[in-house]
């Protein structure tokens, strides 16, 4: 029988629930956990202090800023604008030069797979290096310029440029493209995610590859996507058709409903083809008769 005093504990035993449930949360999976402020969700996370903040946030279509203002390997100013090509697509990296180990990874890493790309630097695509460290210099630049340039077996004509910059620019380079990265004071260390941003002729953001090690065929696909189909063969076109970025896996894969369209454009040319052959064969009897 339900009685007042019934209600009182059913109301207790329910308080009693929240509380042991709340308990056993974070403070951000309690109601109006998403005006928890950042600071307590950083407090409870495992995440060591030096790393907290450090991501890539994707600006997919965004533009680069044009008009921020570095500094190249030869000690000439420049704007960002004057070192892209306009008409070929771009690699961007932001790495330090007395990073201890993961910029020579993601470095040495685009020089493998850009050797094993099948096209051209300078032709197909071009590379722009930024430090993300405003003391180092452009003899810094030149020097790691001239090194990685030789291990590709390109001139020193080549366009890959290596800039260095102010804080200001650079880190208005950075948040354009979403590259978080933080100065560990204790270790004199930056901290940084590993990511190669692949850009349009024009400067405007078309994707990001991660880690440290790129298959070819993904930074293949992405330079040939980014230029629009403007650059490699009219096979790489065909086989771009064939392959869709999955932003699950961070790849791209084999797009069966491309290669059904390239298997109905062929079918429709072989038919064109014999029935243009047919005509042609009547419209010859019909002249000799």
């Amino acid at each position: 029988m339900y009685t007042p005093s019934s209600s009182i504990h059913l109301r207790a035993g329910m308080a009693a629930l929240l509380l042991a449930l709340g308990a056993g949360m974070p403070a951000y999976a309690l109601p109006g956990g998403g005006k928890v402020p950042k600071s307590i969700v950083d407090a409870q996370s495992d995440t060591p202090p030096q790393v907290r903040g450090v991501d890539v946030e994707e600006h997919l279509g965004e533009l680069t800023p044009l008009e921020a203002q570095f500094t190249d390997a030869f000690g000439k100013p420049v704007r960002l604008r004057d070192v892209l090509p306009r008409t070929r697509p771009v690699l961007l990296t932001l790495v330090y030069y007395n990073c201890p180990l993961l910029c020579n990874l993601v470095i040495n890493e685009q020089i493998r797979t850009m050797r094993e790309l099948g096209l051209e630097l300078g032709k197909d695509y071009e590379a722009v290096t930024v430090s993300i460290d405003p003391q180092d210099t452009p003899a810094q630049s030149l020097e790691r310029r001239r090194r990685h340039l030789q291990s590709m077996g390109q001139p020193e004509t080549a366009p890959w440029h290596f800039l260095t910059g102010t804080e200001e620019n650079i880190r208005q380079l950075a948040d354009a493209v979403g590259f978080k990265y933080a100065y560990d004071a204790d270790t004199k260390q930056y901290v940084h995610p590993a990511v190669v941003h692949v850009l349009t002729p024009e400067g405007a953001i078309s994707r990001y590859l991660y880690g440290t090690s790129f298959r070819p065929q993904d930074m293949k696909l992405a330079l040939l996507e980014a230029a629009g189909g403007r650059v490699g063969t009219s096979i790489d076109r065909i086989v771009l058709t064939c392959f869709k970025y999955d932003t699950a896996t961070r790849r791209y894969g084999f797009y069966i409903f491309g290669f059904l369209r390239i298997g109905s454009l062929m079918v429709f040319g072989a038919l064109a083809t014999m029935l243009a052959y047919y005509w042609r064969r009547e419209l010859k009897k019909g002249a000799a008769a």
